[in-house]
C-alpha cells in the first residue's frame, strides 16, 4: 500500500472530536438505542487516522515514530543554502514538522515546534548533541529535506528522547504511547492517530506542556555558552538618565536591552534563549556587536 500523507490539521481536528467517547457528549445527540462496546469501539477506530511510517524500522525513536509526510523542500544543500538562514525562516515562521539529513548511511532527525527546534537524534546521539550531528551532516553535504506536520502531531512527538517510560494515562496526557502492536499519539488524553511502529516493550514518550528548545552544543556553538561581564559603557546602556543608553536603545530596542540585562545577570547567551524561547541565530550577532562596540567583554 501507497504511504498516505499526514493527515491535514483541519481533518484531525474533525476526526480528533468526533473521535469523543459518547459519555462525552450531550444526551440529546445519542441514539435511543444502546450501543454495544465492541460497536463503539469500532466506530472509534474507523475515526481515528492511522499514519503511516515515514521511516520503518529506524533505530533512533524519533525517526521510528515519525509519520509520512510529503516534503515542502527538498534537496537542500549547503552549495545553495544557508542552513542558519533556512532555520531562522522556520523560526519566523512558526513552522512546524521535521528535518531529515542524510548522507550515504549516515542520518540526523530534527523536530520543530513552533519553528524551534525542540527534539533530534541520529544513530548515536539525541537532544543537542543530535542536532549538532545534522549540521555536520550538512556542512559535510548532505541532503537536507523539510516535512510538515500539524501542530497537534509535533507537540505529541516532542517528547520523544533516548528512553521511554511507564505509562500512565492521565486526562490530560500528550505524548506518544508506544507498544509492541503499534504506537498511539495522545493529546490531552484524547486519542488523535495511531501509527503501525512498535516497540518491543511498552513505554511512553509524555510531550512537555511547552516544548523547550535545544541549544547547539559547546562545540559547535562556544559563544553561546561563554558568560560576558559588563563595561562600564554596557552598565551605562541600561540606565536611562545616560545618552549611551538612548543610543543603545535606539540601536537595539527592548530585546537587546532585555539581552543586556540578562548577560549583566552572569548568563550566558544559551541559558537566555532556553529562558526566554529566544533564537540563538538572532542572539549571535547581537553578541558580536555587543563586543565591537565595547557593552561586554568575554570573561
Amino acid at each position: 500500500m501507497a504511504p498516505q500523507p499526514v493527515v491535514p490539521p483541519e481533518t484531525q481536528a474533525h476526526d480528533a472530536s468526533s473521535a469523543q467517547s459518547p459519555a462525552a457528549q450531550s444526551p440529546a445527540t445519542q441514539s435511543p438505542a444502546a450501543q454495544s462496546p465492541a460497536t463503539t469501539t469500532e466506530e472509534l477506530a474507523e475515526l481515528v487516522p492511522e499514519l503511516t511510517p515515514m521511516f520503518p524500522g529506524a533505530s533512533p525513536f524519533l525517526a521510528r515514530f515519525l509519520p509520512h509526510s510529503p516534503p515542502t523542500y527538498a534537496g537542500l544543500n549547503e552549495s545553495f543554502c544557508d542552513l542558519h538562514a533556512f532555520l531562522k525562516s522556520l523560526h519566523e515562521h512558526s513552522w512546524y514538522g521535521y528535518l531529515y539529513a542524510v548522507l550515504g548511511d549516515q542520518t540526523a532527525y530534527v523536530l520543530l515546534f513552533e519553528g524551534r527546534t525542540v527534539t533530534a537524534a541520529a544513530a548515536s546521539a539525541t537532544g543537542e548533541q543530535a542536532l549538532g550531528e545534522l549540521l555536520n551532516l550538512y556542512e559535510q553535504g548532505a541532503s537536507l529535506s523539510a516535512h510538515p506536520l500539524s501542530p497537534v502531531y509535533a507537540h505529541v512527538l516532542s517528547g520523544i528522547g533516548s528512553r521511554a517510560w511507564k505509562f500512565n494515562l492521565t486526562e490530560d496526557f500528550t505524548g506518544l504511547h508506544a507498544r509492541p502492536t503499534g504506537a498511539i499519539f495522545y493529546a490531552r488524553g484524547e486519542i488523535v492517530a495511531t501509527l503501525p511502529a512498535t516497540l518491543p516493550y511498552e513505554g511512553a514518550f509524555p510531550a512537555p506542556l511547552r516544548p523547550q528548545t535545544l541549544i547547539l552544543p559547546r562545540s559547535l556553538a562556544g559563544w553561546a555558552h561563554h558568560h560576558y561581564n559588563l563595561t562600564l559603557r554596557g552598565r551605562d546602556g541600561m540606565n536611562a538618565i545616560t545618552d549611551v543608553y538612548h543610543v543603545f536603545r535606539s540601536e537595539y530596542g527592548e530585546a537587546g536591552l532585555t539581552f543586556l540585562r540578562a548577560l549583566g545577570e552572569k548568563l550566558t547567551p544559551a541559558e537566555y534563549a532556553m529562558r526566554s524561547d529566544a533564537a540563538l541565530h538572532d542572539l549571535e550577532p547581537m553578541v558580536h556587536s555587543f563586543l565591537k562596540t565595547g557593552y561586554v567583554r568575554e570573561v
